[in-house]
């Protein structure tokens, strides 16, 4: 298959950026690196998984990045609306579980699509999910994604929090899995524009996460801080698995499951009808659950 200038342009840039960030993860993980597995997709293209496990830091986490093509699957072109073509698609995408609950979950994701017709699109997003109300931390996250945005895009990060708050909204629990962050998709026409954009939120990723990492993960914690943060998991898990569009993106697609399904946690919870104690700081973090200004 032939691929265009940009696609190639935007594959060149994931590699690099998945080696500046597991390089930056590293600095402050003393307990584990990051395993790679290279992997083929039958159909065409791979990718490369980046794990890491069982650290002082991360309790689980993946840097992934893929560059799959070929014929566009029937379920694809028809959710779509077009006819079932070649299309060529690669993205990275990562997901951090640290072992601390006074450290957020994060995730993040940015990827290219086309099609040989020349149609082509970004879409991108990164969102927190802390277990701990430290609103010090949920500012400077979303302050670092505010610049990232609006210095490519004057005044876009307004209207990708609200698509990420919406985005990332459990509707069965009607809540938010986390404390938001910034989503897009299907951006097209001005691929110059895009490309910034997309390469701006990557190369803002250990900006707006380490300091936090830096910060909390030496803190003491209790066992209901870490109660809470199991079942805060279970909530990540269910939107994953039900909401998620590059999780069913993924295997609609036949990437590979193990790469894919990454983004679990390795320890969670399922507890019936739990709830924090009352008066407690995670009672109070529920509040932070639903959209709210953070600068």
């Amino acid at each position: 298959m032939n691929f265009s200038d940009q696609f190639l342009a935007m594959e060149a840039y994931i590699n690099e950026l998945q080696d500046r960030i597991c390089a930056g993860l590293e600095s402050v993980e003393s307990g584990a690196t990051f395993q790679e597995d290279i992997w083929k997709r039958p159909e065409g293209g791979g990718g490369r998984t980046r794990i890491i496990q069982n650290g002082n830091v991360f309790e689980k986490g993946g840097v992934n990045i893929s560059s799959v093509y070929g014929k566009m699957p029937e379920s694809i072109a028809s959710h779509m609306k077009t006819e079932p073509m070649n299309f060529a698609a690669c993205g990275l995408s990562l997901v951090i579980h640290p072992n601390s609950p006074k450290v957020p979950t994060i995730h993040m994701n940015v990827r290219y699509f086309e099609m040989e017709n020349g149609q082509f699109w970004f879409g991108g997003g990164i969102d927190l999910t802390p277990y701990f109300p430290y609103e010090k931390d949920f500012t400077h996250f979303h302050s670092v994604m505010k610049q990232a945005c609006n210095q490519v895009i004057p005044g876009s990060y307004e209207a990708y929090k609200k698509q990420c708050d919406d985005y990332f909204y459990i509707k069965h629990r009607n809540e938010m899995r986390g404390i938001g962050g910034i989503f897009f998709d299907y951006h097209k026409n001005n691929f110059n524009t895009h490309f910034a954009l997309v390469k701006s939120v990557g190369d803002s990723f250990l900006e707006s996460y380490l300091p936090i990492v830096n910060t909390r993960f030496e803190e003491a914690y209790s066992e209901d801080d870490k109660q809470f943060q199991l079942v805060r998991r279970g909530r990540y898990v269910e939107f994953n698995l039900i909401y998620d569009r590059g999780t069913l993106f993924g295997l609609k697609t036949n990437g590979r499951v193990e790469s894919i399904l990454m983004s679990l946690p390795k320890n969670v919870q399922f507890l019936y009808d739990w709830t924090p104690k009352e008066g407690s700081e995670h009672e109070k973090m529920l509040a932070y659950f639903q959209p709210k200004e953070w600068c």
